[in-house]
């Protein structure tokens, strides 16, 4: 058995992680498979059903596989590095064009989410090889009704209006930028 530094193995998971995210394989990163997540702790909800959206295709909770390697299958994130969706008032704003723009172009550079500071990036879904429509508004309808959150559904004709709204917008979105969204009413 080979033994590897801490630093090694952390960069290893990263690799695997990212891979991961972008549909890549495992045998991409050398072999390894990415560190399977720990059971969600004593007394965190598990993840209630997603609302049925307009459009078929892929669930909201198939489709959180690609998030659920930095935020985790339980919603908790990561400490330190990759924020939590549970309770997140980033993921359950009142107004839904938060959330949606966040997964449309990404997010980079610190933000705080439940008090706590994250400095990492967020990759763009919705360019390059983007999801449809109809599979962000499955994940985020997803997100925002599991692990106790409560928020409303989104619709993709939402995320179409958004899409449209905000396609002049190049490279990943800032905190700053979206912070007027998160005490905007509803839309």
């Amino acid at each position: 058995m080979r033994h590897h530094s801490r630093r090694t193995t952390a960069a290893l998971s990263l690799v695997c992680a990212a891979l991961a995210a972008c549909g890549g394989s495992k045998e991409a990163a050398g072999g390894q498979a990415a560190a399977q997540p720990a059971s969600a702790p004593a007394g965190a909800a598990a993840p209630a059903p997603a609302a049925a959206t307009a459009a078929a295709g892929p669930s909201g909770q198939q489709v959180f596989q690609r998030c659920a390697v930095c935020h985790q299958p339980t919603g908790l994130g990561i400490a330190g590095s990759f924020p939590p969706l549970a309770g997140s008032e980033w993921a359950t704003a009142a107004n839904a064009a938060l959330p949606i723009r966040v997964l449309l172009h990404g997010l980079q550079g610190p933000v705080t989410v439940k008090g706590q500071r994250f400095a990492n990036a967020m990759p763009a879904f919705g360019t390059g090889q983007p999801l449809s429509d109809a599979e962000v508004a499955a994940v985020l309808t997803y997100v925002r009704s599991a692990w106790g959150n409560g928020a409303s559904a989104v619709t993709p004709d939402q995320v179409a209006a958004e899409r449209t709204a905000t396609a002049s917008h190049t490279g990943m979105w800032t905190a700053a930028e979206l912070a007027p969204l998160l005490k905007a009413p509803a839309r």
